[in-house]
């Protein structure tokens, strides 16, 4: 029995250390309730695995293990096989019992709606821009409305190219700067284009310095903005507003436990939809559909507008572009590089010379990330001082040593990589012998963390030179607003 305890308390540790990740940037007065909820879903969870593993035929472990798995099972279809699965057991012991008829019936309609989903997706457009593209035109915009508006053309419907010009930008930010919206109408046409937009665009983008009285400019590389949006407006005020002659790439986690996430990410798709050159985006792990169910982004679409258009974002994030070449020298990708395809050096890992950007040019989209492998590693991994790989502490595939960053710079004749995904306290960290840089400029993080933000600006001889910043006032609304329950508990 005491053999048995110690195997499942290892098993359980292990398990909730897969879930912790997702409380890393909490701000501290969250952390407490949420890693209750944890370790009592913890100790209910291990007490009937350990249940079941001593008696296969205690129907209450089938049942309790299902319960926990339908709990964490947002966007994960994996929990929600398994709770399925074991919510099959007990009907077979228990055909009557009607909670347990109630919660298979739940997750199989789920998993059904899933599969249903993906089918759409691989089809083309999704459900969500078809009736969008039905329907757009048929909104009225009141008289009374005094947002930024689009222009029709000559067909009644309205026109990109009149539509989307450097006023109604400025009109746009200052809309948002004053906590106000876009018109539904323009928001879902906006999308729309976008979604458009993004279809043409490889998975990884081939970016050259711009062209300004003869020589290369320069572009500016920026991190995670996390619904920080006044803290964005301030990026522009520091290093100018976008143009194509002072392009910016946003590498991605735009939303998110910012209560300014729509603003921060519409801002940007609209200078993107107005001026292709002058603005680049990369996806992040949070442009994903189970991150926006957890951590805010979409409690805050259906709060300032409703389902449509939240579904129309969660197609425009699956078309994001995955990572950058700039100038055939740097890549910049959100989390990192993979490990699955070898290229340790030092035999530890996968056998394989490596990650190439080929593989990654050949990455399809129009979908969620997969729980693993190269795509799910781009979003995901992070790097390690130490040589080799190791199992990531988000509990999402792998961190990579300095050895992977070294193969494939090499590999790919390239001289920089560049990726976001961790907060730092100066706005950014150089490692890897130089080679490896991290960016987040997202300043005082979830107004709890004391962190400056930062981004980097490259010229002609692609060295890196970094700007720190602090972060500005914002109206009072916390982090978090519009996050749901984790775990419905």
């Amino acid at each position: 029995m005491r053999a048995h305890a110690r195997i499942h308390c290892c098993h359980a540790t292990s398990w909730v250390a897969s879930l912790t990740y997702a409380t890393a940037h909490y701000s501290p007065h969250e952390i407490l309730p949420l890693r209750i909820q944890l370790l009592l879903l913890l100790l209910w969870r291990t007490s009937y695995i350990s249940a079941y593993s001593l008696d296969s035929t205690f129907i209450k472990a089938y049942y309790r293990r299902g319960s926990a798995n339908y709990a964490l099972g947002i966007g994960n279809l994996t929990k929600l096989k398994a709770a399925r699965k074991d919510f099959k057991t007990v009907l077979s012991m228990f055909p009557k019992d009607a909670d347990a008829r109630k919660k298979y019936t739940e997750c199989d309609n789920k998993i059904k709606l899933a599969a249903f989903s993906a089918a759409i997706e691989n089809e083309g457009d999704s459900a969500a821009s078809k009736s969008a593209k039905m329907d757009v035109d048929a909104i009225v915009v009141p008289s009374d409305y005094a947002g930024p508006r689009m222009v029709p053309g000559e067909d009644g419907k309205l026109d990109q190219s009149k539509s989307m010009t450097t006023e109604f930008l400025q009109e746009l930010v200052a809309t948002f700067r004053d906590q106000k919206l876009l018109h539904r109408k323009y928001m879902m046409q906006l999308l729309l284009w976008a979604l458009d937009m993004f279809k043409e665009m490889p998975s990884l983008m081939d970016i050259s310095l711009p062209i300004v009285g003869g020589e290369k400019g320069h572009i500016t590389v920026c991190g995670d903005t996390h619904g920080q949006y006044y803290d964005l407006l301030n990026i522009f005020e520091i290093g100018g507003f976008p143009s194509p002659q002072n392009p910016y790439l946003f590498n991605g986690d735009f939303v998110d436990r910012g209560s300014f996430s729509l603003e921060v990410v519409t801002t940007l798709i609209a200078i993107k939809v107005c001026m292709p050159t002058a603005l680049f985006m990369t996806r992040g792990n949070h442009e994903t559909k189970n991150m926006n169910k957890i951590y805010g982004f979409e409690g805050e679409v259906k709060h300032k507008y409703d389902d449509r258009v939240m579904n129309l974002f969660n197609d425009v994030f699956q078309w994001l572009p995955l990572a950058g070449v700039i100038e055939k020298a740097v890549f910049v990708v959100h989390g990192g590089l993979s490990t699955s395809m070898g290229g340790a050096g030092l035999g530890d890992g996968p056998e394989g010379k490596g990650m190439t950007l080929e593989a990654v040019r050949a990455i399809p989209r129009g979908r969620e990330p997969p729980e693993s492998g190269l795509m799910s590693d781009l979003l995901w991994s992070d790097p390690q001082p130490y040589s080799g790989r190791a199992a990531s502490k988000r509990g999402v595939g792998y961190s990579f040593g300095p050895d992977y960053t070294k193969n494939f710079l090499e590999l790919n004749n390239l001289k920089l990589l560049v990726r976001s995904h961790e907060v730092k306290e100066e706005g950014y960290v150089v490692e890897h012998d130089g080679k490896c840089i991290t960016i987040f400029s997202a300043p005082n993080y979830c107004d709890s963390q004391g962190n400056k933000g930062a981004f980097i600006r490259f010229t002609s001889d692609m060295v890196p030179r970094f700007t720190t910043f602090t972060c500005v006032p914002h109206p009072n609304i916390p982090p978090m607003r519009y996050a749901g329950n984790m775990f419905g508990l």
